[in-house]
């Protein structure tokens, strides 16, 4: 089949290339049409209940995630020039398309009357009138801990940004310009503004991305090109090997637009990952290419026995690679599944390019000269696998020494790993995304959405049913109590805002009235059902006046801690609001959050297992031999283990950017078994089923191939260590690090157990495998190799 497909390539090679051309200029085309991606993709199915719940949730009470949060520091704020400056330009950014309101001290109400007013509906004309308002304002108990904190000072302003622009690309300016209006403003008269909530980390993170792609894409391509000019000493090949490179990106991000999928955290890794994984092929195609070509001199015959002798075990080891991005699909994350698939097609298009594009336009250009082939005698590299052949040899002892050193390492190390999750925990901590969330964290107790939702079977009277107020107040001084949560918010806290204003703004009087006034009580069913002309913007009571909305929010924490909040809040609402009268519910985007992160990793794992049974039973539908199948996966699954073991050590724990390490790292590691077993398995017919000179040969001959592509995977994954993502520096580094392991391995431990297990290993199964042997010594007409001309009959 493979000298068919090699006379095929090199007889229509221009035919090809056109064709090629043609589907690339239509793919670059689809490519334009991808984005990046502004909307949030859970990482929930939509059929978990956590997801239904928070979905029905913001159908009744509106999005949580939309809120902006700005925070000031300043003891001096209530100076009449600086806050009238404040008022403006609160005023100013409210004002902004794309706002859909402010709450800050500007817009703070107050009870007068049965009605509900701003207390600066103009601009305080004094000093005097500032300090007066400003005393009051101070006094009420409802902004304390919400809107200022009276102890440090610091002063909040929360934007409520439109959904629309939320999920589109005109966030960016309008966040800009938020930043550039309160910057202006806070260059006259404080260090620095803090601004934090999901809007603006989803928004910055984002922007960081979009960065990121390109840097990676350069970066990769600049880091193979190095690596291939230093082996191979041509720019000729570095030329023609960024060529098959380029196609490449072009067809994955053609297929992420004829999908219609945009640049989100894991697709922005397929362009450079892509670059990684397609150089080992060329430098396979190549190095054996002039391998042949030195051994008879003929370019046309080199390039033909290239595909026929190394085309098959190039595509197996491909199709092991995109097996193990494949099993990504399985999962019921969106954004796993598009990774996992553009993954899956780019890797087997790459391959499909770089045995098209390798021969056919290596047959164009001359011939390699003397110094293109002298890396086949490079004394460095001879001297190593010279050295690797004498461990092999004589040393076996020590490598199974070593060997089973590194696996009770491993064990020790993983029975050390711990798995958490943090919304911003990829950052670095000197970021000022993480750093400002922090400070709003220090001085509110949390910036990240929770919330409460307490259904009674029937419409609740706010004014007259003193007990459920009680529980109410029960729930907000538990909540109170935890350290993790923000002061809660309710239409019980109006009320109590109201039975101080009712008492003429003594604090004392900030909680559940016990008046039978009957002025009083009709005064507050008007608040009550005027909820949203209080100025706060967030639905607490549902229009069947059934559920009542508990806001809060809370620290990013990790999930583990998360969980366990969780669990503990649930028992405590259970506790206060009995279950035969009432449904309590936790949700908001925090919880979605750690729920998504933790079914993620859950399937992740599954990925991980199932990578490792695809690839297993690949390699027996190979290999047709148990026992050989076994002796494959040590050397790859020994890898994994150490850097599990060491993710133990270095206290990088699980979670999803770290697991999916593993699928990706297996799946690649493999190639190097095929390569090595594919020439181990030619050899065999060439020595008389000599399985030590087999060996030893296949060493020689394949180990260097072995060694460069490594390198290659080494430093193009080690990258993304330079990325601001902590997930995506995880991957790259343990990615590096396995698959350096996987040579080692596959050098060494490999051929020791070949060696060891010669005679069980080695059956009749084994001597007909699916990987078709081409017999070298083979009479090979090389006439007929020539490409002739269809119309001329010339060579």
């Amino acid at each position: 089949m493979w000298g068919a497909i090699a006379r095929i390539i090199l007889r229509y090679r221009i035919a090809l290339l056109v064709l090629l051309s043609i589907l690339t200029a239509a793919m670059f085309f689809q490519a334009r049409k991808v984005h990046l991606s502004y909307e949030y993709a859970s990482l929930l199915p939509k059929s978990d209940s956590a997801f239904v719940e928070y979905q029905k949730f913001k159908e009744i009470f509106g999005e949580d995630a939309n809120i902006l949060i700005i925070g000031l520091q300043d003891t001096h704020l209530f100076e009449l020039q600086k806050f009238n400056k404040f008022l403006e330009i609160c005023k100013q950014v409210d004002s902004l398309p794309g706002v859909d309101g402010l709450i800050s001290l500007g817009q703070a109400v107050k009870i007068e009357g049965s009605s509900v007013v701003r207390y600066f509906n103009t601009l305080p004309p004094s000093q005097q009138v500032l300090d007066s308002i400003a005393r009051e304002l101070t006094q009420q108990q409802l902004y304390n801990g919400f809107l200022f904190n009276d102890t440090s000072h610091v002063y909040l302003i929360a934007l409520t940004i439109n959904k629309k622009i939320l999920d589109s690309p005109a966030r960016e300016g309008l966040i800009q310009n938020i930043e550039e209006t309160f910057n202006s403003f806070a260059h006259q008269n404080y260090d620095k503004v803090f601004y934090t909530g999901l809007p603006y980390i989803r928004t910055k993170i984002s922007l960081k991305l979009r960065n990121e792609l390109i840097m990676f894409i350069i970066f990769a391509a600049l880091v193979c090109a190095v690596i291939l000019f230093l082996f191979f000493r041509s720019f000729k090949i570095v030329l023609f090997s960024m060529l098959v490179v380029g196609v490449g990106v072009i067809w994955v991000m053609g297929w992420m637009g004829i999908f219609g999928y945009d640049i989100t955290i894991l697709n922005a890794l397929l362009p450079p990952l892509i670059i990684v994984i397609a150089v080992p092929n060329c430098v396979f195609f190549l190095n054996k290419y002039h391998q042949e070509f030195a051994i008879h001199g003929n370019k046309i015959k080199a390039l033909q026995r290239v595909i026929r002798k190394i085309g098959n075990a190039i595509f197996f080891s491909n199709l092991t690679t995109a097996a193990g991005f494949a099993t990504f699909i399985i999962t019921d994350s969106e954004l796993l599944q598009q990774f996992g698939l553009i993954a899956f097609i780019g890797i087997i298009c790459v391959f499909l390019f770089s045995l098209l594009l390798i021969p056919t336009i290596f047959s164009f250009v001359s011939e390699p000269n003397e110094r293109n082939l002298k890396h086949l005698e490079d004394k460095f590299l001879r001297k190593v696998i010279t050295a690797i052949i004498h461990i092999v040899a004589s040393k076996r002892n020590y490598i199974y020494g070593g060997a089973i050193i590194l696996f009770i390492f491993s064990v020790i190390g993983i029975s050390q790993i711990k798995s958490t999750g943090y919304m911003v925990d990829d950052l670095p901590h000197d970021d000022p995304i993480l750093t400002d969330l922090q400070f709003i964290e220090k001085h509110f107790n949390g910036a990240l959405p929770i919330e409460i939702v307490i259904e009674a079977d029937s419409k609740i009277n706010l004014i007259r049913d003193k007990s459920f107020l009680y529980k109410m107040e029960a729930l907000h001084d538990t909540l109170l109590n935890y350290t993790e949560v923000s002061k809660p918010l309710s239409i019980v806290e109006f009320i109590k805002f109201a039975w101080q204003s009712h008492n003429g703004g003594n604090p004392e009087y900030y909680a559940i009235h016990n008046s039978s006034d009957v002025f009083f009580q009709n005064k507050m069913k008007r608040i009550v059902r005027g909820q949203n002309n209080a100025h706060l913007q967030y639905p607490l009571i549902d229009s069947t006046g059934k559920k009542i909305r508990v806001k809060c929010n809370v620290k990013d924490i990790g999930t583990k801690k998360m969980q366990e909040l969780e669990t503990n809040l649930q028992a405590d609402l259970d506790s206060i609001f009995p279950k035969s009268e009432y449904k309590t519910q936790i949700t908001g985007s925090s919880i979605v959050f750690f729920k998504g992160t933790n079914y993620l990793v859950s399937g992740l794992f599954s990925s991980v297992l199932l990578a490792i049974i695809l690839i297993t039973l690949f390699m027996a539908w190979l290999f047709r031999s148990k026992r050989m199948v076994m002796i494959s996966l040590l050397p790859n699954l020994l890898p994994q283990l150490f850097t599990a073991g060491l993710m133990g050590y270095l206290g990088i724990p699980i979670k999803p950017s770290t697991i999916l390490v593993f699928s990706i790292a297996f799946g690649i590691s493999v190639d190097d078994t095929i390569h090595f077993l594919a020439k181990y398995r030619q050899e065999l017919a060439h020595t008389n089923w000599n399985i030590g000179k087999s060996v030893m040969i296949a060493l020689r001959e394949s180990g260097s191939s072995m060694i460069y592509t490594s390198i290659v995977l080494f430093f193009g994954f080690g990258i993304f260590t330079f990325s601001q993502f902590g997930g995506t520096v995880a991957l790259g580094s343990l990615v590096s690090v396995t698959l350096l392991m996987a040579m080692f391995s596959n050098v060494i431990l490999l051929p020791a157990l070949l060696l060891t297990l010669e005679k069980a290993i080695t059956n009749r199964h084994f001597k007909e495998p699916l990987l078709y042997i081409y017999n070298e010594e083979e009479d090979i007409d090389v006439e007929e190799l020539k490409i002739i001309s269809k119309y001329t009959n010339e060579i």
